[in-house]
């Protein structure tokens, strides 16, 4: 493992504990030698995170398209700033850069983000941790909702313990550096076993 992307905030939400995580998370990638791959902007919990690391002398790669470079929202200062054509390009090229995946909290675009990840790793197009660092309770009520998705058939119980969830930076980088990706297929099958294979 070489390179860790992060998703998150755009802002810095409404706690000052979501800044405080964000920091920690980007000092420890930088103390683990793991490159930081993020959004490259210069706000909210993505500035933070990418300050974080550069102030502990990582390494970050910053990935942006051109439409919020033109908005002024570029973090110019990061080792690296590769600015694409668009958000689905973003996302392709942030995929290609990085060796796992950690949401910090965030909006619409954290989790479009995250879930394509999951999504691409469901379909086999990747073998890479996913993983949401929690901050009291953020992500509580979005794994309650993936564990109903279990409940009610839609996903595989094994592609539900695939993804981490927890609030312990030790803990999480312990299970990324040993992590070994579950082998439940896509398809779920209830009409010929009567139940989730």
């Amino acid at each position: 493992m070489k390179a860790v992307c992060v998703y998150c905030g755009s802002h810095t939400g409404g706690k000052p504990a979501y800044a405080e995580r964000a920091r920690q998370l980007g000092s420890r990638l930088a103390r683990e030698k793991l490159a930081l791959v993020y959004g490259g902007g210069n706000v909210g919990l993505m500035g933070i995170v990418a300050d974080a690391a550069l102030d502990a002398g990582g390494e970050v790669i910053g990935v942006i398209p051109q439409q919020l470079v033109d908005r002024e929202v570029a973090h110019h200062d990061v080792t690296r700033l590769e600015i694409v054509d668009s958000m689905h390009t973003r996302k392709a090229r942030m995929f290609h850069l990085s060796d796992a995946f950690i949401a910090l909290p965030g909006g619409f675009g954290t989790l479009d983000e995250m879930f394509e990840m999951l999504t691409w790793r469901q379909l086999g197009l990747g073998e890479r941790p996913c993983a949401f660092l929690d901050v009291n309770g953020f992500y509580a009520p979005l794994m309650a909702m993936v564990d109903r998705m279990v409940d009610e058939g839609f996903l595989h119980r094994d592609q539900r313990e695939d993804l981490w969830h927890g609030d312990d930076l030790d803990v999480l980088f312990g299970w990324l550096r040993t992590y070994t990706p579950a082998q439940a297929r896509k398809w779920l099958d209830t009409q010929r076993s009567g139940g989730l294979r």
